[in-house]
C-alpha cells in the first residue's frame, strides 16, 4: 500500500487526524521510506551507477584483462573487492544509505568468479585462451568451483552485512549452477539440452520454495526474497514454456499451472508472478487461437464472454474479500497469516 500527502491531508479533513500532525508523520513515513528500492531519481541513480560497476567486472569484461594473466587477474579482484568492501562499510556508517551499501557489498560478490578464474590460471588450470567472459554466456561444467566460491562469498556478506541486494548474484549464481550441473550429472550428449530443461526446472523450484522460506522466516521490512523468487521463476518457467508438448492435454495443463502462478501473486502480493503467469495464458490464448480455432468464427466471441466473467468474477471478488480472506486464512499456519498479513499492507 502506498501513501500520498493527500491522502493524509484527507484523513486530517475527515477528523481522523490532527492537521498539525500531517507534516511530521508525512516526513516520518518519508524517512522510512528511502530505503525502501522504489522508482525514483535516487534509487535509479544508484542502481544505475551500481549495474554499470557490475557489468564491468562481469558481463562486459573485455580481452584486454586477460593480458594481465592468471595472477594479474587475482591481484585485481582482489584489489577491487577491497574498495567494495570499504565503501560497504562508508555507507552504512552514514544514515540513508543502505541501498549503495547493498551495491557496493554485491560488488564483492561479483568479482569472486573472477578472482577464483584468476587464481586457477595463475594455477595453469585454464588456458588464457579461454576467456573469462565466457562465465556468462556459456554453459560448462568447468565454471563450478567459481559458482561454489560466489555462493560462499555471497553467505558470508549475507551474514556480515544483512542487505537484500546481496540475494542478486546469489540467485543469478543458483542460476548459472543449475545450468552448468547437468553435465556433470548426466554424461548422455543427445539428452543433454532435454535434460538441462528439467534440470532448469526442478532447481528454479528450489529458488522458488527457499524465497518462501525467506519470506516467512524474516521479520525485516527489507525484501530478501525478490531476486530468488526472480531467477527461481525464470529457471523453472523458461524451461517449461521451452519443452514440446505432443498433446492439448499438456498445453491445458501448462496453461492451468500458469493461471496457479497469477493466483500466487495474487495472494503474496508478488507481481513477478503475475507477470510469468500472464505470460504463460497469454502463449496458451495464442496457441488456441493461430492452431486449434485457426478458421473459427465463434472463438473470438467465446473468448470475450470468458474475458467478461473474469472482469465480474473480480467485481465480486471485491465486494466479499474481506469475508473469504478471513474466513480461508483461519485455517492457514499462524506463519504463514503473519506473512499474508504482512505482504497485504506492503
Amino acid at each position: 500500500m502506498q501513501i500520498q500527502r493527500q491522502q493524509l491531508d484527507d484523513a486530517a479533513a475527515a477528523g481522523l487526524l490532527a492537521p498539525a500532525q500531517v507534516g511530521p508523520l508525512w516526513d516520518f513515513l518519508a524517512t522510512q521510506s528511502a530505503q525502501t528500492p522504489s522508482f525514483r531519481a535516487t534509487h535509479i541513480l544508484y542502481y544505475l551507477g551500481g549495474l554499470l560497476a557490475i557489468g564491468a567486472m562481469s558481463l562486459f569484461m573485455t580481452l584486454g584483462w586477460d593480458l594481465w594473466g592468471g595472477w594479474g587477474l587475482l591481484l585485481i579482484a582482489l584489489a577491487y573487492a577491497l574498495l567494495g568492501l570499504g565503501l560497504t562499510e562508508y555507507c552504512l556508517r552514514r544514515p540513508g544509505l543502505r541501498i549503495p551499501a547493498g551495491i557496493a557489498a554485491a560488488f564483492v560478490v561479483v568479482l569472486t568468479p573472477l578472482a577464483i578464474y584468476g587464481l586457477q590460471a595463475g594455477l595453469g588450470y585454464w588456458e588464457m585462451s579461454e576467456e573469462y567472459r565466457d562465465y556468462h554466456v556459456r554453459i560448462d561444467w568447468r565454471w563450478l568451483w567459481m559458482e561454489l566460491a560466489t555462493l560462499v562469498v555471497g553467505a558470508i556478506m549475507l551474514w556480515r552485512y544483512r542487505l537484500p541486494f546481496l540475494m542478486l548474484p546469489v540467485a543469478v549464481t543458483l542460476w548459472y549452477l543449475s545450468m552448468d550441473l547437468t553435465p556433470i550429472l548426466f554424461h548422455d550428449s543427445d539428452l543433454q539440452w532435454q535434460l538441462r530443461k528439467w534440470v532448469s526446472v526442478y532447481v528454479g523450484l528450489l529458488m522458488l520454495g527457499l524465497a518462501f522460506w525467506i519470506e516467512l522466516r524474516t521479520r525485516s521490512r527489507e525484501d530478501f526474497a525478490f531476486w530468488l523468487y526472480l531467477f527461481g521463476l525464470l529457471a523453472f518457467w523458461v524451461a517449461l514454456t521451452s519443452m514440446d508438448s505432443d498433446s492439448e492435454l499438456k498445453r491445458l495443463a501448462y496453461c492451468l499451472l500458469n493461471l496457479g502462478l497469477l493466483l500466487i501473486g495474487a495472494v503474496l502480493s508478488r507481481r513477478v508472478f503475475a507477470v510469468f503467469g500472464g505470460l504463460g495464458v497469454a502463449a496458451y490464448v495464442g496457441h488456441l487461437a493461430y492452431s486449434v480455432f485457426r478458421d473459427s468464427l465463434l472463438f473470438p466471441l467465446a473468448l470475450t464472454v470468458l474475458g467478461a466473467a473474469v472482469v465480474y468474477l473480480g467485481i465480486v471478488w471485491q465486494r466479499y474479500e474481506a469475508r473469504i480472506t478471513a474466513r480461508l486464512r483461519q485455517y492457514l499456519p499462524a506463519a504463514l497469516q503473519e506473512l499474508l498479513a504482512r505482504r497485504q499492507f506492503s
